[in-house]
C-alpha cells in the first residue's frame, strides 16, 4: 500500500499541470449562476435538470452524475451566507490546488464525486454536494493545520481546531437514523479523504498531543529492548543531529517517522523554516513553514 501511494504521489507530481485549471473557480462560478437563475425562475427548471436523481440517470441523463455539485447554494435564502461560501471555498480550493498541483486536486474532487455517485445509485437516493465541500476544508486543515482564521473577524482559531466542525456535522448526520440512507453519505466522502491522506490526518492533532500519546503508549507497553528517546526541542541544532539516546538520524517534524522506523523514506531539511526542521519526502513540500 505504501509503494502504491508513493507511485501515485510521483504520478501526480510529474503531471501536476494536467487537469482542470482553476477547478474551484468554475465550481463556485457555476453555483453563483444557478443561484441567481433559480431566484428569477419560480419553476426551478434549471435545478430540476441538474440535481442528482437515480431514476433520470438510468434513463440516460448522465450529466446529473456531475452537475449536482453546482447546487450547494440552491435554496439558500441568506445572501450573506452565499457570499461567505463563495469567498471561503474559493480560497480553500486555490490553496489546495497550489499545494498539490492541478492533477491531484482534480482527481481528489473527481473521486469525491464518484464516491457520492456510487452511494446515490446504490441507496437510490438524492445526493447533496455539501459533504464533499466540507472535506475540502478537511484537506486544507490537514495541509495547513497552523493556518489561522478569524472567527467573527475577531477570534483567531487554527485550522486544525476548526476542522472539528465538519467532523461534528458528519457525526450529526450519521446519528440521524430516521434519515437513512442519506445519513450515510459522510462515510463515503470521508473514505475519499482518507484515500488521499491516510495517516496524514494526524496533522490535525498538535505535535505535542501526538508525542504525549506516544509516550503513554510506550509506558503502557514496556519492552526490555526499548531505549528511552530524548526528544530535543523542535528547531534546535540537536534536533537535526544524532544524539546518544536517539536510535535514528532523521525524524520528520510532521508525522514523527524516522529513518529507522521507515528506512524506505528520504528525509530533507527545509531551508525556509527558521531552525533545523527535518521532514520526510511526504511532507518536505507539504507543510507550513515555521518562522
Amino acid at each position: 500500500m505504501k509503494n502504491l501511494r508513493r507511485s501515485f504521489e510521483r504520478f501526480c507530481y510529474r503531471n501536476r499541470n494536467v487537469g482542470i485549471p482553476n477547478l474551484m473557480t468554475w465550481i463556485v462560478l457555476g453555483n453563483i449562476i444557478v443561484y441567481f437563475v433559480d431566484m428569477m425562475d419560480p419553476s426551478h427548471s434549471l435545478v430540476n435538470l441538474l440535481y442528482f436523481n437515480p431514476y433520470y440517470i438510468l434513463q440516460g441523463q448522465v450529466w446529473r452524475l456531475f452537475s449536482f455539485v453546482l447546487l450547494d447554494l440552491w435554496g439558500e435564502p441568506n445572501f450573506i451566507f452565499m457570499v461567505f461560501f463563495v469567498l471561503f471555498y474559493y480560497q480553500l480550493g486555490v490553496a489546495v490546488e497550489n499545494t498539490w498541483g492541478r492533477c491531484k486536486f482534480t482527481l481528489y474532487y473527481l473521486t469525491g464525486i464518484i464516491f457520492l455517485d456510487l452511494a446515490g445509485m446504490f441507496f437510490h437516493t438524492i445526493v447533496s454536494p455539501a459533504s464533499l465541500h466540507l472535506t475540502l476544508f478537511l484537506a486544507y486543515a490537514t495541509l495547513y493545520p497552523d493556518a489561522t482564521f478569524l472567527v467573527f473577524f475577531i477570534i483567531p482559531v487554527k485550522a486544525r481546531f476548526l476542522a472539528l466542525l465538519p467532523l461534528a456535522f458528519f457525526l450529526y448526520d450519521l446519528l440521524q437514523i430516521n434519515a437513512f440512507p442519506a445519513n450515510l453519505m459522510p462515510l463515503f466522502v470521508l473514505a475519499n479523504y482518507f484515500l488521499y491522506f491516510g495517516s496524514e490526518f494526524l496533522n490535525l492533532f498538535p505535535m505535542s498531543w501526538r508525542v504525549n500519546a506516544d509516550r503513554v503508549r510506550r509506558k503502557a507497553k514496556p519492552s526490555n529492548k526499548a531505549k528511552t528517546i530524548q526528544f530535543p526541542k523542535a528547531g534546535s541544532y540537536e534536533a537535526s543531529h544524532t544524539t546518544v539516546n536517539a536510535p535514528y538520524h532523521h525524524r520528520c517534524t510532521i508525522c514523527g517517522r524516522t529513518d529507522i522506523s521507515n528506512p524506505e523514506l528520504e528525509f530533507r531539511y527545509c531551508s525556509k523554516c527558521k531552525g533545523y526542521y527535518c521532514y520526510c519526502e511526504d511532507h518536505i513540500n507539504n507543510h507550513t513553514h515555521i518562522q
